[in-house]
């Protein structure tokens, strides 16, 4: 049984702790400890705001061992139309396909419909073949591509 929670403090070391998941399938010319940091700096940033502009959802067992976080956001889409946002969804590695992910993504998308919104966006890198089948899985949608050119060092 997985039960999803709001964030406690006492959460602080655990969620910071699942950044380099969020470096699963990074392109090969980004640098991985600076993604990772990134990341980090992406997590504190939502901590700092929790409960404010944005929520932090934990998971965790029926022995309240924590398998893994969500945060979600209010986000305006480039048309101006208010949405919410997906900036972290991560589990533990031993907790993959135990349905850890769909309980966190489920708990923002009851969140998303309580603000208001009719849209729940997300990103993820597009070599994460995994995340990249789980969210079409459940029901979201492709909606933009950005590419990248690398550029001939001189």
């Amino acid at each position: 049984m997985i039960h999803v929670r709001p964030y406690v403090p006492a959460d602080r070391e655990f969620v910071l702790s699942l950044a380099p998941r969020l470096a699963i399938g990074i392109p090969p010319w980004r640098d991985l400890q600076q993604w990772i940091a990134t990341a980090q700096g992406w997590i504190a940033g939502s901590i700092e705001q929790h409960g404010h502009k944005n929520m932090i959802f934990v998971a965790e067992d029926e022995q309240l061992v924590r398998l893994g976080f969500a945060t979600v956001s209010h986000d305006t889409h480039f048309t101006g139309e208010k949405q919410a946002y997906v900036g972290e969804l991560a589990t533990t590695e031993s907790a993959e396909g135990y349905g850890v992910g769909k309980a966190l993504a489920q708990a923002c998308e009851q969140w998303a419909r309580e603000q208001g919104y009719r849209i729940l966006s997300l990103a993820t890198g597009a070599a994460n073949e995994h995340a990249l089948g789980f969210y079409r899985h459940m029901g979201y949608l492709d909606e933009d591509v950005k590419l990248v050119r690398l550029l001939d060092q001189k």
